[in-house]
């Protein structure tokens, strides 16, 4: 039998690899795709929004979409991966192809190099690797846009600290792609845009493609059907890590989880959460908010101290309805999150 094509998406946090993926499932073309989302955090905010997608039904959408909450994927394949892509792949016959979207702090080689084990590679292929970058924050001069300005950045202050430095995280990203998506670039004007493309071009290899795309909207048939066979082709695909057997993420970096059972003025939420970021090393924030007077709920993901916002479907009479956060940071403490959320109303699971 054929091998289940393996699409891989990474990308750092906040550059729109949810987004990709939600909107590959609303434009699927009736392929069968199965998605295994690698969340940080125990609240499944990503998972929860895939679902969401209103193409599958809640059984299928049950079965098909996977969430590993147990870290990284790199750092879990044994434990957790493998048994999913086992299971998985028992159930060939339904699915066309399988979509990974890995956590923002995931090296993207570990993972391919799990599609050599006999257990999977016999059934399944890497079929290409997508890498989604925030052209909006490299224009800012953020992550690895402007090296001068995060080297400076870095020798100040250690908030982007990590075993692996992110900017070799984000090199390793791009060196593993088979094709670049360039996000938020209707935030750019031509120039920071042609600087940003122009930089990018010296970083990846010779050959690979930078597409613009937005809000995830971006054909199918071009993000699949590359029959790269990643695994294989690993050798070329150089990181900082190629003679090194595992890799530890730092300590410091964690997720706090908040419920807040009151509802909530959207536009006084943000500024909570902009002072927030302000005072705590904060990363990303997501989740899901119950708005006053608002019947919809309201999904929410902010990067540094730009947030997005939408509207995504009506409350369920069986479920509760709450504002629902997840906060991914450097040495974050529950007890001050929430309290500095609310003083009395926050509730911390």
């Amino acid at each position: 039998m054929h091998k289940i094509p393996v699409t891989v998406v990474t990308g750092f946090l906040g550059a729109g690899k949810t987004t990709l993926v939600r909107h590959l499932l609303q434009n699927n073309q009736g392929r069968r795709i199965a998605v295994l989302v690698n969340e940080f955090g125990e609240i499944g905010i990503d998972a929860e929004l895939l679902r969401s997608c209103q193409i599958c039904d809640e059984d299928e959408a049950d079965g098909n979409i996977v969430e590993l909450t147990n870290g990284c994927l790199c750092c879990t394949v044994q434990e957790e991966f493998l048994p999913t892509m086992q299971a998985l792949l028992q159930r060939r016959d339904q699915i066309d192809c399988i979509i990974v979207e890995t956590s923002g702090l995931a090296l993207p080689k570990p993972l391919v190099q799990a599609f050599r084990w006999p257990e999977i590679r016999t059934s399944a292929t890497v079929d290409g690797v997508i890498t989604v970058v925030d052209c909006e924050a490299l224009s800012a001069g953020q992550l690895v846009g402007d090296l001068d300005a995060l080297n400076a950045q870095r020798r100040a202050d250690d908030s982007l600290d990590h075993e692996t430095p992110i900017e070799e995280l984000f090199e390793d990203q791009l060196a593993c792609a088979d094709l670049v998506l360039l996000t938020k670039v209707d935030q750019l004007d031509p120039s920071e845009l042609d600087k940003v493309q122009t930089w990018l071009q010296g970083e990846l290899p010779q050959g690979t493609k930078m597409i613009p795309c937005h809000n995830g909207q971006i054909n199918p048939e071009i993000l699949l059907g590359f029959n790269a066979a990643v695994e294989d082709d690993l050798d070329q695909r150089h990181s900082h890590h190629d003679h090194e057997e595992e890799h530890e993420h730092d300590d410091h970096i964690n997720s706090v989880q908040v419920l807040v059972e009151y509802t909530a003025d959207s536009e006084q939420l943000l500024e909570q959460l902009k002072e927030l970021v302000a005072r705590y090393e904060i990363y990303r924030i997501k989740g899901f908010v119950n708005v006053q007077d608002k019947p919809m709920r309201l999904v929410l993901q902010g990067v540094g101290d730009r947030f997005d916002t939408f509207y995504d479907r009506p409350w369920q009479a069986s479920e509760v309805r709450q504002t629902k956060l997840v906060f991914i940071g450097q040495d974050l403490q529950q007890a001050d999150i929430a309290a500095a959320l609310t003083q009395e109303t926050a509730v911390i699971v």
